[in-house]
């Protein structure tokens, strides 16, 4: 393991007992980001990062019994909170860094991301690995429970234009990694980016 996933690993490993107490009205946006992706039944999709496992239930709920729920996140505190949390019920959970996906070329119909973009140690090729597992026309949510402004309100910080999630930072990078941005919404109470892969 590098350092980048020391300090990953670190910093939500002592945090993860407590997640979920930290922000237990997340619900209703994760729900909502879920069914803005348009998941069908019978669908397969990758929740990277997944934490605590916030998202589980919504995405299994979206593709039914006949489809897959993957759950992967590098901190093994994460995933066991996911377990306590009765969340793994509802996917296969996966300790494995998403920069090196433990899956095959084009299996997954969509990819989910909470949080997940600021984490990644290297974006382009990070996001160039989801897109790797994803079939041509396949979607990736990029998601946070709330927006960019207040995101840094929280965290004591001024909004900068260089941030990843600022619309003209993510649109090349996702198109330089396989992906093509078809919506954006950067609001106080959420942010969701929705792209394409491109085929």
């Amino acid at each position: 393991m590098t350092d980048d996933h020391r300090q990953v690993q670190e910093f939500f490993g002592v945090r993860a007992a407590q997640w979920d107490a930290r922000f237990p009205d997340d619900g209703p946006a994760y729900e909502g980001a879920v069914a803005a992706m348009g998941l069908r039944a019978g669908h397969t999709v990758l929740d990277a990062g997944c934490g605590t496992g916030r998202a589980l239930p919504y995405l299994r709920a979206a593709v039914g019994a006949s489809g897959r729920v993957l759950g992967a996140d590098l901190t093994r505190e994460m995933l066991d909170a996911a377990v306590r949390e009765d969340r793994a019920r509802h996917a296969l959970l996966v300790q494995a860094d998403v920069a090196r996906l433990p899956l095959g070329t084009e299996v997954l119909d969509a990819v989910f991301g909470a949080g997940l973009i600021s984490h990644l140690p290297r974006p382009d090729e990070n996001v160039r690995e989801l897109a790797r597992v994803v079939r041509p026309g396949g979607l990736l949510a990029l998601f946070h429970p709330v927006g960019r402004a207040a995101l840094a309100a929280r965290h004591g910080r001024a909004l900068t234009p260089d941030d990843l999630r600022a619309e003209p930072q993510l649109r090349p990078l996702l198109a330089g990694s396989g992906w093509r941005l078809r919506s954006y919404v950067d609001e106080d109470d959420r942010f969701l980016a929705l792209a394409t892969r491109a085929g």
